[in-house]
């Protein structure tokens, strides 16, 4: 803060590690250690009963925090009941009073995350309203129940239809969908935040009725990693691999008598299918699951890395793993990707399986573009997504919305 004060901040979220499956609960953890890092006092409220239901239960090691973070998780004697309780009414049924206990203590600052399970948007109304309320969006899931407006189960939706959609993705239609409740509860909410500038578009053009404010996402500042060693030049794909992650349009473009290797890293559902597609391809190579060490290495060592979502993405944080370490990227001419790379400079679009080739062997030539594309990626990164600056302009929008609640 710009006068020096310290701030007691509760971060609401459905999964945060290690009762996590994806980049949102990461996302958490990394902001809760910065502002910590800042002096702040920080506790996470999160609960474990969805992650027991679609990962079949378990107590897992829990990670040590640093001073200044205090974990609150959230525990039913009956998790499938919780948890369909708060997918079906929107409301935290079975959490609600130790929550609002949790909330009582007295916070300056009640951001809300992925809230899908901890309590629907039931839980923005929980808390007093002198508090600066934030609310980001690290996904699509307050337009849609699948999260990723993929219609379907096959393909990015343009028109909504979420009953049958939701049957089709194998999940139970949401009753409170159908009602007003997340407009009554979002007026509890001081500011929506979206992670591009794409993603507060998708919002608005789904019918979200609250204007969205663009904030940075980040990663914490690292040194340069040493570059991972290799017979010949390669690309990398980085994720998790399903279907809507779009490696299978990739892999074809990699045939035996291409310039440069294909590395996949990452492990998931549609395995299988991505390695029968590259049966044959002696281009083609899977790494399974890579710690981040190993992962900052690959990233220094890649001619680029490759993302080609089908779905409407928010902001992957793949991309920001590779600015950081002056990795270029090829991105597909779809999503969030065109405006990022056009603030970064750090990177090529593609829009087909012809100009995915020629993007690969512009990067993979000596004399390509590829250090220059680098350079330009790593001083975006630390212009615009690097940890000092996302937590300066967080803390400035506090100051800010802070100021008009004393104001009014």
């Amino acid at each position: 803060m710009t006068d020096g004060s310290s701030l007691r901040i509760a971060l609401v979220t459905t999964f945060y590690p290690p009762y996590n499956f994806g980049g949102d609960g990461q996302y958490v953890r990394r902001l809760a250690h910065a502002l910590a890092g800042r002096g702040h006092e920080v506790h996470i409220i999160h609960e474990s009963d969805a992650h027991a239901v679609l990962a079949g239960g378990g107590e897992l090691e829990t990670a040590s925090e640093p001073a200044g973070v205090k974990v609150h998780r959230l525990k039913s004697r009956s998790p499938l009941l919780s948890t369909l309780l708060t997918q079906q009414f929107g409301s935290p049924i079975v959490q609600r009073r130790r929550i609002e206990e949790i909330l009582s203590q007295g916070f300056d600052v009640v951001h809300y995350h992925n809230i899908s399970l901890v309590g629907g948007p039931g839980v923005l109304t929980l808390g007093s309203d002198k508090t600066v309320k934030l609310y980001t969006a690290h996904e699509h899931w307050l337009v849609c129940p699948m999260h990723i407006l993929w219609k379907d189960n096959r393909e990015p939706c343009v028109k909504k239809s979420c009953f049958t959609c939701s049957l089709k993705h194998k999940r139970p239609p949401q009753l409170w969908r159908y009602t007003p409740v997340l407009k009554n509860a979002g007026r509890h909410v001081d500011a929506f935040l979206a992670l591009s500038q794409f993603s507060a578009n998708k919002h608005k053009e789904f019918g979200f009725p609250f204007p969205m404010r663009v904030t940075p996402s980040f990663l914490p500042d690292a040194e340069p990693a040493q570059a991972t060693e290799a017979a010949r030049p390669y690309f990398l794909l980085v994720g998790r691999l399903e279907v809507i992650k779009g490696f299978q349009d990739v892999i074809p473009a990699f045939d035996n008598d291409s310039p440069a290797d294909l590395l996949i890293a990452g492990d998931g559902s549609f395995e299988g299918e991505l390695r029968r597609l590259a049966e044959g391809r002696n281009t083609v190579k899977f790494l399974g699951r890579q710690t981040p060490e190993q992962l900052r290495g690959l990233y220094r060592g890649a001619r680029g890395l490759i993302v080609s979502s089908r779905c409407y993405e928010v902001f992957p944080l793949v991309l920001l793993e590779a600015f950081q370490q002056e990795c270029p990227v090829i991105a597909r001419d779809f999503g969030p990707y065109p405006e990022i790379i056009n603030q970064s400079g750090g990177g090529i679009l593609y829009r087909d399986e012809s100009s995915l080739r020629e993007a690969v062997a512009t990067l993979a030539s000596p004399d390509g573009p590829r250090d220059e594309l680098g350079r330009s990626a790593r001083a975006a990164f630390e212009g615009r997504w690097s940890e000092p600056v996302a937590i300066d302009a967080y803390e400035a929008l506090v100051e800010e919305l802070r100021h008009d609640k004393r104001a009014t």
